[in-house]
């Protein structure tokens, strides 16, 4: 439950494209493929472990929240253990990390650094910047940028422009779900003193900010692979988008915390789909 399954799929979704953006240019590596995946969920993990045991520490997960069962705050767990399973998740990436450094190089070790303290900062340490309208930011480099084209750079130490170019959609699915999360809260939250960039903006300026985010990436995805900056099938990619049409009229019609969970789960299930078209068509 602290994992947080129905997220993970935030982590798989950049590695299948950069993963098929390296088959493209016939450098892909099984080997390199599982084990950037299997670091990609346990990053993800540890995040959602960490944010579970620091929103406890600040209050923000009272009885009143919106959504599934936080597992320090309801007493399921209890902290010290919960940090142990940080330590876990983060020592057992950082492991795949070496490996992909004695690929890859460097870079590897940096991005894998730098998302470690990311992921700790989001709402730990003295200054949280997701208690700061900050989080969505952060989740598109990371989640979006850096794990996209990190993904492809680990294959054989190049990160040539398409993945740069298609980094920026799969960044802005992926933090189309922290908004979806974020507007499901965005009472408690408001309660609870967490400054999300939901409770700032206030609902109907964050229901257009999910809007953009979910529809605006597959007009980007056309035009990328008719402009020939990209390979020409990731455009079967743009089919997804039906699936985006569900998630954002309930977003917009809905308040209720059943609703908007199933907001959240629908725009993981299309960032994942999404990523998988875009990492098929680059493929074939």
């Amino acid at each position: 439950m602290a994992a947080r399954p129905a997220t993970l799929w935030a982590a798989v979704a950049p590695v299948l494209v950069g993963s098929g953006l390296a088959a493209d240019d016939r450098v892909f590596r099984w080997d390199v493929f599982g084990v950037t995946l299997a670091a990609a969920v346990l990053i993800n993990v540890g995040v959602n472990f960490a944010n579970d045991a620091s929103d406890a520490l600040r209050g923000a997960d009272t009885a009143a929240r919106i959504g599934p069962t936080r597992a320090v705050a309801s007493g399921l767990i209890s902290a010290r253990a919960m940090w142990i399973g940080v330590a876990t998740s983060f020592s057992l990436a950082a492991v795949g990390g070496v490996y992909l450094f004695a690929v890859a190089g460097w870079p590897i070790l940096a991005i894998g650094a730098a998302s470690f303290v990311a992921a700790l900062g989001y709402t730990g340490g003295p200054f949280p910047y997701g208690y700061r309208g900050a989080g969505e930011i952060f989740v598109f480099l990371f989640f979006g940028l850096a794990a996209t084209i990190g993904s492809r750079y680990a294959h054989n130490s190049s990160a040539p422009l398409d993945a740069w170019l298609l980094a920026i959609p799969v960044g802005m699915l992926v933090t189309a779900i922290l908004v979806a999360n974020n507007v499901r809260d965005i009472d408690t939250d408001r309660t609870a003193g967490k400054r999300t960039l939901a409770v700032i903006l206030g609902r109907r300026a964050t229901r257009h900010l999910y809007a953009v985010l979910v529809l605006g990436p597959f007009p980007l995805i056309a035009l990328f692979a008719a402009a020939g900056w990209t390979p020409r099938l990731t455009v079967i990619a743009v089919a997804a988008s039906l699936l985006a049409i569900p998630p954002v009229s309930t977003a917009y019609r809905e308040t209720s915390g059943p609703a908007l969970i199933g907001v959240l789960k629908g725009t993981a299930r299309l960032h994942v789909i999404a990523g998988a078209l875009v990492g098929l068509g680059a493929a074939l």
